[in-house]
């Protein structure tokens, strides 16, 4: 019997699942990849005729190798940005890249869409992956609209919240695509985008008024992402040849579980990588949290009021960060999660905010999606003739983050522009040096915002 989209989400989502306990027996096998890193997606010829299969009807144990793989491209995103910005403190989401790279790929053919699976991690295939990315919209939507449905995964319900209201609860994901009104995209691609990510067609005159579109598109990244990302699209990414531009945004508003007194917030040094000395303002707490401690490396996980999403911060034992950050996979982390025990925890953690923008052009031609961006593209399910022509100009994406004794706010956007040629113990955690952090939504374990720490020169300015 097909698995509906409720049930998909419970069975822990088909996409970009979080860390805890989502690894398998076996590692997924690699395809192409002599490391070991790439995807076990095989594709070896044209897609078949698109049905839309909105509840796909997966297998438990497809979802579990889907999700390890989901958690494993957070990574490879990770490891590729600290190495362009290796002395800078990073912010992205995953997520929002993933589903800006899932709608262009849908539009991709033969060796271009092999290589986007692979170097995205794709194990489920056509209308399973685009199914499951429906799903996962659906349920942040109706997070928003209901409120809190889903069970507490750690049992943590009958908890108090503390001034749950001074925030709320906001968590939204937005696509669309803007197409140059005189190009014409397959109607069966356009309904694909429409029916699994509500991503209708926007004319625009790219090739008459590319500026005017640019300013179009950034606006409409602004108000879905409540005015945080402002100019998503910077001059001249957008030209004459653009011929279709994809983008999503994902917006993020959360009170904590358990506030932090702002009266508890005292200055205190932070070391940062380099080995320099900063001070910066710590917050403080003491409470129940989930925690672990292996090998010297510290993790606590900080709940947030709806008790569906939480904050994850990993505080490598001192002087091991650079060492820690580089042997990170995801069963280490796994392991870390499945380590956690709820002791009483006393907790100093800095307020921060992050703002970080990247091309993620070199990014994923590193991860081995290269024919996307040449003359050798293959994007032939976008648009019949013309197609052939058509290839990834650049991929651009913004983040905000912003954390303080309140809660979390958080936005990212990702824009794809398709160019045409021509308690029984307390412990202490104090995060003053270099940390990794991923906010997450729990019951689906998806990872939506990632991050580093390390320079605390720059951290509250």
């Amino acid at each position: 019997m097909p698995t509906d989209r409720r049930t998909l989400l419970a069975l822990s989502s088909a996409l970009l699942a979080g860390m805890a306990g989502c690894t398998t027996d076996n590692e997924p096998t690699s395809n192409g990849d002599p490391n070991g890193n790439g995807s076990s997606f095989e594709y070896d010829g044209d897609f078949p005729e698109l049905e839309f299969v909105t509840d796909p009807d997966l297998e438990p144990e497809l979802l579990a190798e889907q999700i390890h793989e989901n958690v494993a491209f957070s990574l490879d995103l990770l490891e590729q940005l600290r190495t362009e910005e290796p002395d800078e403190n990073l912010f992205f989401s995953p997520y929002s890249v993933s589903v800006a790279l899932a709608m262009t790929r849908a539009g991709a053919r033969g060796e271009t869409a092999a290589e986007m699976a692979d170097a995205l991690r794709y194990e489920l295939e056509n209308d399973d992956l685009h199914g499951a990315f429906g799903a996962l919209e659906d349920e942040f939507e109706r997070r928003n609209e209901d409120g809190s449905e889903v069970d507490d995964p750690y049992g943590t319900d009958d908890d108090e919240t503390d001034d749950e209201d001074d925030l709320g609860f906001e968590l939204s994901s937005a696509n669309a695509v803007w197409v140059d009104d005189e190009f014409e995209l397959e109607e069966d691609y356009l309904e694909l985008l429409e029916v699994y990510y509500e991503a209708g067609e926007r004319l625009v005159d790219f090739a008459g008024s590319p500026e005017e579109a640019r300013q179009e598109i950034n606006a409409w990244v602004e108000e879905q992402t409540n005015d945080r990302i402002e100019d998503l699209l910077p001059e001249s990414t957008i030209s004459e040849s653009t011929r279709l531009v994809l983008t999503n945004a994902v917006y993020f508003l959360a009170a904590w579980k358990h506030d932090f007194d702002p009266a508890d917030t005292a200055p205190g040094p932070f070391t940062s990588l380099g080995g320099s000395e900063t001070e910066v303002e710590l917050m403080h707490q003491r409470e129940e949290l989930r925690y672990a401690e292996v090998d010297g490396h510290q993790l606590v996980e900080l709940p947030y009021a709806n008790d569906d999403t939480s904050m994850v911060v990993v505080l490598p034992a001192e002087g091991e960060f650079e060492s820690f950050e580089e042997s990170l996979t995801v069963d280490r982390l796994a392991t870390m999660l499945g380590e956690t025990s709820r002791p009483e925890v006393d907790l100093a953690l800095p307020k921060f905010g992050i703002e970080s923008a990247f091309s993620l052009v070199d990014v994923m031609q590193e991860l081995g999606m290269e024919r996307a961006f040449g003359g050798g593209a293959d994007f032939s399910g976008m648009a019949d003739g013309d197609s052939s022509d058509l290839y990834v100009g650049d991929i651009v994406h913004e983040s905000f983050l912003e954390v303080d004794e309140e809660g979390t706010e958080a936005a990212a956007a990702t824009a794809v522009v398709m160019d045409e040629s021509a308690a029984a113990e307390q412990v202490e955690i104090t995060v003053d040096r270099p940390f990794l952090f991923y906010v997450r939504d729990r019951p689906t374990e998806t990872p939506l915002f990632f991050g580093r720490v390390i320079d605390g020169e720059t951290l509250q300015d």
